[in-house]
């Protein structure tokens, strides 16, 4: 398995994006987490396998029909010790 850490900023809080993150993630069947944070951006956590995770990080530049993606900061980590994909509170 697989983890991403995900730094996403742009016009990605108030236009469902971490809904729209959630919903992708599960639909790939990935583990994880996502949540806003404090400065504007979106951080989340997508583990899996790598061809599921490599599909959602190329959605995730283009994200839900209201965001506005300027860039994707991303590096690797370990994977969640929870199973599923969950939204957390904004940090």
């Amino acid at each position: 398995m697989r983890a991403r850490r995900v730094l996403i900023a742009g016009l990605v809080q108030g236009v469902g994006y971490r809904e729209w993150l959630e919903r992708t993630a599960r639909e790939h069947q990935l583990s994880g987490w996502v949540r806003n944070r404090a400065d504007g951006r979106v951080e989340a956590v997508l583990a899996g396998e790598e061809p599921a995770v490599e599909a959602v990080l190329l959605l995730a530049r283009r994200g839900p029909p209201l965001a506005r993606v300027a860039e994707i900061e991303e590096s690797f980590c370990e994977p969640p010790e929870q199973p599923g994909f969950i939204r957390r509170p904004t940090l």
